[in-house]
């Protein structure tokens, strides 16, 4: 059996390596664009405080998932994944939400072990446990919250598939309806595995198929402070999409700007970069003498309901999707890798992919609508 995979971010990378691990012969095409979301992502996981039910059942999954990942690379490849536990905190002032928060990430503990403990935190141990917090903002402790390094799991997940057999091919993909081709030449397959982020809507239009997958822009500023950053927890404001996480060495990643409707415009704007810093310092005002080391932009493959697109392409069952992860690609597109190859292999996923899959967007008259 030959495959296909279109793009080597997380979730290609990862279908990559668990096909290659089972044997199949794989190629990996991806032409290097810039602003790829696993390249600027922040690379949190701790989705035990989401509020959307649908997108927790996929998301907590995936974050108990990571620890049986990183044990299989592990086997494979001499990279580091840089999957590191941390905890988590949700800071906030309104203390009856944050028992809200505390109830539920408490009964989602009792079925998910990963998210370890959750505990409420005066500002006091709070503060003790990221320095720079505002010195007013209470908090709900989640034991199992975690980081990666979007960068550092790619390579890894690539190097374990290349060991594995898998062809790592450097080129512009088109999609056909009799295959693929790399700068012109067809590529056989049985399967194709499209997982191109932001760009993948537009690889279908061969197939005059319109997926509403679409690029959010995000702006995420990276800090370096003079402190053993090492363990200090992930941080998620209530009521905020934006958030603050550290990595060794004294760096601190601030984020992010969810720009819809963005296109591909690969620029940090006046505004974005405003925004990052004024939610930052809000929560973490310990931060204004930070060293401000660099902002990366990456285009997230948006979807209207906020939910990846996974499975077969409907009329087109050879064709797998894997994209469409927003905001959350570096929590979910690991397991979703897992997935797609399990799909691929004509097995029974281990998680139900019927929220995800490509034909929610097609109605009755057989037209993908956004």
């Amino acid at each position: 059996m030959r495959v296909v995979v279109v793009g080597s971010g997380i979730a290609g990378a990862a279908a990559a390596y668990h096909l290659a691990r089972r044997g199949v012969d794989v190629v990996v095409v991806d032409d290097a664009r810039p602003g790829v979301a696993t390249a600027a992502g922040a690379g949190i996981v701790s989705p035990w405080a989401t509020a959307d039910e649908t997108r927790f059942a996929f998301a907590g999954a995936s974050a108990g998932y990571y620890p049986e990942l990183v044990a299989a690379l592990a086997e494979d490849t001499d990279e580091p994944t840089s999957y590191s536990v941390v905890g988590g905190l949700v800071t906030g002032r309104d203390e009856g939400a944050l028992r809200e928060v505390h109830r539920l990430v408490a009964a989602r503990a009792a079925a998910h072990p990963a998210a370890g403990e959750a505990s409420l935190l005066e500002p006091a141990p709070a503060r003790a446990l990221f320095p720079p917090l505002e010195p007013g903002l209470a908090a709900v402790h989640v034991s199992g919250g975690a980081r990666v390094d979007g960068r550092q799991l790619r390579a890894s997940l690539l190097d374990a598939a290349r060991r594995r057999g898998a062809e790592l091919r450097t080129g512009t993909a088109m999609m056909a309806v009799d295959g693929v081709r790399v700068d012109g030449e067809r590529l056989d397959a049985d399967s194709v595995v499209l997982a191109a982020g932001a760009w993948s809507a537009e690889l279908l239009d061969p197939f005059g198929i319109r997926l509403p997958v679409a690029p959010q822009r995000g702006q995420i500023t990276h800090l370096e402070v003079s402190a053993d950053t090492g363990r200090w927890p992930v941080v998620s404001p209530m009521d905020s999409g934006h958030y603050l996480l550290a990595f060794p060495g004294g760096r601190v990643v601030a984020g992010a700007t969810r720009e819809t409707g963005s296109g591909f415009d690969h620029r940090v704007t006046a505004a974005g970069q405003l925004e990052v810093l004024e939610q930052a310092l809000a929560v973490a005002p310990g931060l204004r003498d930070a060293t401000l080391l660099e902002t990366r932009v990456g285009f997230r493959p948006a979807t209207p309901d906020g939910l990846p697109v996974l499975g077969p392409l409907p009329g087109y069952p050879r064709i797998v999707m894997a994209t469409g992860f927003g905001p959350t690609g570096l929590t979910m597109a690991p397991l979703a890798g897992a997935l797609v190859a399990e799909v691929v292999l004509g097995e029974e996923p281990r998680l139900d992919l019927t929220p995800y899959l490509p034909d929610r967007f097609l109605p009755t008259n057989g037209a993908f609508v956004g």
